[in-house]
């Protein structure tokens, strides 16, 4: 969640002009740059922060041009697009030039961030450790630092982010929103700590002052604090403070905030309540990411275009200087194209012997793997199919003859190998696992990102499929559980997928029928792990590993 400061450090930092001289002597394109950005009019900055870029001298301009748009594209969710930027900039930089300080520690700065972003941690402490270095500004200093706590806390390091904090917190002066925010995050990063810590004074504090000096995004924020706060102890208030997050987010028309809520609304609400919310959480999550994608694409086809211009003039350029040598090059084309079509040619009969030999090994496999897709297709298909009408009041007609027909086709095509492609991977597994979900048994799903999944290739997602739908039938059948609860999360270069139900767990004899054996073969035949857990007192827990490649 963004902060007032933080935003103020993304976007003014390289531009700052209270303490020195101004870092960058403005033209007419980046007078109207800076004025589109200030009026958030993104893709006009871009366009004029990129006409500099392509056709400036000075290094420090564009230095600040690259920076903008850093800042632009990381705001569309295109961090590895504005680490390339920033890195740019970086290029144009004397870090022996105190004029280039402002824009070096808003480089490092806005680099600490994207890495954070992707969660490479160590490369955010060392870029924000680079920010401070170059910080001539005390307040821009306390924002690093507050950066570099986050970090901190996300590495669950929080001994090292209350240093920082109990730092900080008494350089505020009489800044009564920067003490806020500070006291807020260092509270909750308390409670991260200890959770016997009492954090509930100094968060009510944080927002009692935020309420006062009218800052509603710091009320955001302490309304997060407080939910998760409470979560565990008193699940009502937590439930109150969700509700106020959700009502200012949706005030503030902040999308990512309002997911935020929606996601505390959903683990916390009565069952009856959740529909609704869970339904405004996938719009909004499909909103922002089409967003973000359109945002991205625009972005790249202004570059696309202003270097296609250039590429075009001195292509013209050389044609009419270099007559000579375009003929050159025209033979050595030829003769490349020949040498090519007779490399082809040979691979190409290298590689049907190469498939005949692939094709008599497939043969013995898919006997082996129709049974396989005849339990999950059409057993599991059904078995599914009936948990969503049992416990339907009334039966959609017209719904259940399309997900027959589907399965009909699906059956029908069983011997190809070649699964469909996944359209809207996160949502067919949203939809999967909340099938399960009745007045009896309460699914709640955690960290269904499209991020996760977009890492994945199809044959891995159609097997991280199954295997979740063996799992669901398996609780549905056997574990006679009240809660389920699926949490998906990154970690390193893996996927995790922690499944967790208050059922009657595993009896000591337990032995795996049919359809976890299959879901075990299908985790090894993705470099996968399954563990079961044995201290359990009540219940089921399953931890699932597998890679991204």
């Amino acid at each position: 969640m963004k902060t007032p400061l933080i935003l103020i450090a993304c976007l003014f930092a390289c531009n700052q002009r209270q303490v020195s001289p101004p870092v960058v002597t403005k033209n007419a394109e980046y007078s109207k740059a800076d004025s589109f950005l200030y009026r958030h009019q993104r893709d006009s900055a871009f366009y004029y922060f990129n006409k500099i870029v392509s056709g400036s001298k000075d290094s420090l301009l564009i230095a600040s041009s690259y920076n903008n748009m850093a800042v632009i594209v990381a705001d569309a969710g295109d961090y590895f697009g504005s680490q390339d930027y920033l890195l740019l900039s970086l290029r144009y930089l004397d870090e022996r030039q105190e004029s280039n300080f402002y824009c070096l520690s808003s480089d490092y700065n806005e680099l600490g961030g994207t890495s954070l972003r992707l969660k490479n941690y160590d490369a955010a402490l060392n870029y924000y450790d680079l920010a401070i270095k170059y910080a001539q500004d005390d307040v821009f200093k306390q924002i690093f630092l507050n950066n570099k706590a986050v970090v901190y806390k996300d590495q669950k390091n929080f001994s090292g982010a209350i240093a920082i904090y109990d730092t900080i917190i008494h350089k505020t002066g009489s800044d009564r929103k920067a003490y806020a925010m500070i006291l807020s995050n260092r509270a909750n990063v308390r409670w991260l700590k200890d959770s016997s810590y009492n954090a509930a004074q100094e968060l009510s504090t944080a927002l009692q002052i935020r309420t006062e000096v009218q800052d509603p995004w710091g009320q955001n924020a302490s309304y997060a604090h407080l939910s998760d706060y409470y979560t565990s102890s008193h699940p009502d208030s937590a439930l109150i403070y969700a509700n106020k997050m959700y009502a200012k987010a949706r005030e503030l028309d902040s999308p990512d905030d309002e997911v935020q809520a929606l996601q505390k609304l959903i683990r916390l609400s009565p069952p009856q309540h959740i529909k609704p919310y869970f339904a405004r959480y996938q719009y909004l999550s499909d909103s922002i990411q089409t967003a973000r994608n359109t945002a991205k694409n625009q972005y790249a086809l202004i570059r696309y275009d202003a270097e296609k211009n250039k590429a075009e003039n001195l292509r013209l350029q050389k044609d009419n200087a270099n007559k000579r040598l375009q003929i050159i090059e025209q033979r050595v084309m030829i003769y490349s194209a020949i040498g090519a079509v007779v490399l082809i040619i040979f691979l190409y009969l290298k590689r049907r012997q190469q498939l005949a030999l692939e094709a008599e090994n497939r043969i013995r496999k898919d006997r082996l793997k129709t049974s396989q897709k005849i339990h999950d297709v059409v057993a599991n298909g059904l078995y599914r199919m009936m948990t969503e009408i049992e416990y339907q009041s009334a039966i959609d007609k017209e719904a259940l003859l399309d997900k027959i027909e589907t399965m009909y086709e699906q059956s029908r095509n069983i011997s190809y190998e070649q699964p469909a492609a996944v359209e809207d991977y996160q949502a067919e597994i949203a939809q999967l696992l909340m099938a399960f979900s009745t007045d009896k048994v309460k699914v709640i799903i955690v960290g269904n990102y499209k991020e996760l999944w977009s890492q994945l290739n199809n044959t891995v997602k159609i097997e991280a499929k199954h295997i979740l739908q063996e799992l669901m039938i398996n609780m549905k059948k056997h574990s006679q559980a009240s809660n389920v609860v699926i949490k998906f999360e990154q970690q390193d270069n893996q996927i995790n997928i922690q499944y967790t139900d208050d059922g009657v767990g595993l009896p000591a004899d337990y032995k795996m029928g049919n359809g976890l054996t299959s879901t075990e073969n299908r985790i090894k035949n993705i470099n996968g792990k399954l563990i079961f857990a044995t201290n359990t007192k009540k219940g089921l827990k399953i931890q699932i590993t597998f890679p991204f490649v």
